[in-house]
């Protein structure tokens, strides 16, 4: 449901300040006003996927078609748009993010056995990247001039309003359980904040997570000023979001079901962290190289060891934490990360160079904010099990799920 909602204006920033006739900074407060939405009502998220996945995808709904038709009601003339009734829209859109991303964890727990469990939550949440990815393809072809912004608009408007229809006919649980744990009586919300609060391992996976969302979520609002600078075009840059992004969808449709055959979630999160941080660090010289080669390499090894770790992450919170019910974790985990997205966003806004830089405009010291950031989370995951701590890794709900031997 959330298709091309986050990357609306970011593909075509430039375009958009002119329509709106506002400059780049408040173009990137649309993508950090939704960040920023989520952390604000995910409380909310929490309590109503407390009752199953259902109402809280109805609730994303509504505020999604809402969302999207204020958005363009300020957004009617090819003349220029108003600013006011855009963000309000953008808000609106925000706010549904924690019904929607929190989901899938609860509805793999509640519908899907632990045979396939990790697919099952890659299929939902890697749909969300999907919309970014065409996102970052789609608007640049719609948006030649900046007259173009209000047909784009519209045509995200009419696609997300399609798109939502069927969160009014999800069922709100199957026939019957899938097996013990789904019929596990949860620890109420009081209780699951202290257990999440009192547990290194859960916080060794969700600070990277937190760190790394961010940055993902960054570098896809800024990519188009990080690379147009050095001479990409803006369908240039739009491929290279693209890449990032679809590349990470394959890899993750490949690795998805291995790891819910294999277990591996704790060797997974040890590679991946430190290969995403990694990826961080060295982009930051790709834009200067002027060719599209190293920026394209190096975001599709960052896609694909991002993708595969998103949901390999939210089902090992949720194996780590049993009892507590799965949208805890992940509503937890996906709040941080888009805390922290909207502010590596401002940063990398504020960190761009004058007009009188060479280039113009570039952001290399926002790349060098990301890279250092990235590595600094790195090491966390490697330390899980260590220290005689090595029973607070295994996998308890899959143990209770096979029971006794």
């Amino acid at each position: 449901m959330r298709i091309q909602q986050w990357l609306t204006y970011a593909p075509v920033a430039g375009a958009a300040a002119e329509y709106y006739g506002v400059g780049l900074a408040t173009i990137n407060w649309l993508s950090t006003a939704f960040f920023l939405a989520f952390v604000a009502v995910f409380p909310l998220a929490i309590a109503a996927l407390h009752r199953g996945p259902r109402p809280a995808l109805v609730v994303a709904a509504v505020l999604m078609l809402a969302g999207n038709w204020v958005r363009y009601a300020g957004s009617t003339a090819r003349g220029g748009g108003h600013m006011a009734p855009a963000m309000a829209g953008q808000i609106l859109i925000g706010f549904a993010q924690p019904f929607i991303l929190s989901a899938p964890t609860r509805y793999s727990d509640i519908w899907f056995t632990d045979g396939g469990r990790v697919a099952a939550t890659a299929v939902a949440s890697l749909a969300n990247p999907l919309g970014g990815a065409l996102a970052q393809l789609v608007c640049p072809l719609w948006v030649r001039q900046p007259g173009d912004v209000s047909q784009m608009v519209l045509y995200v408007s009419v696609i997300s309003t399609i798109a939502c229809a069927p969160a009014f006919f999800v069922p709100a649980h199957p026939p019957t359980p899938v097996g013990p744990s789904s019929e596990t009586p949860k620890l109420n919300l009081r209780q699951s904040a202290r257990a999440v609060g009192g547990s290194p391992e859960l916080w060794l996976v969700l600070v990277p997570f937190f760190v790394q969302v961010g940055l993902f979520n960054s570098v896809s609002s800024l990519l188009n000023q990080m690379m147009v600078p050095y001479g990409f075009s803006d369908d240039q840059a739009g491929v290279a979001g693209a890449v990032l992004i679809f590349v990470g969808l394959v890899f993750a449709a490949v690795a998805s079901p291995v790891l819910d055959r294999t277990k591996a979630f704790l060797p997974a999160i040890r590679l991946f962290v430190p290969l995403i941080s990694l990826c961080y660090l060295a982009f930051v010289w790709m834009p200067e190289t002027r060719a599209v080669a190293g920026p394209y390499v190096v975001l599709a090894v960052l896609g694909a060891a991002s993708f595969a770790s998103v949901p390999v992450a939210l089902e090992f919170l949720t194996e780590l934490s049993h009892p507590l019910s799965p949208e805890v974790t992940s509503t937890t985990a996906w709040a941080g990360g888009q805390l922290f997205g909207a502010v590596f966003v401002l940063v990398g806004g504020a960190l761009a160079a004058g007009p009188d830089a060479d280039p113009p405009a570039n952001m290399k010291s926002s790349l060098v904010f990301h890279g250092v950031v990235a590595m600094l989370v790195a090491p966390m995951p490697l330390f899980l099990g260590l220290f005689g701590r090595k029973d607070k890794v295994l996998l308890r709900r899959i143990k209770y799920n096979r029971g006794p031997g």
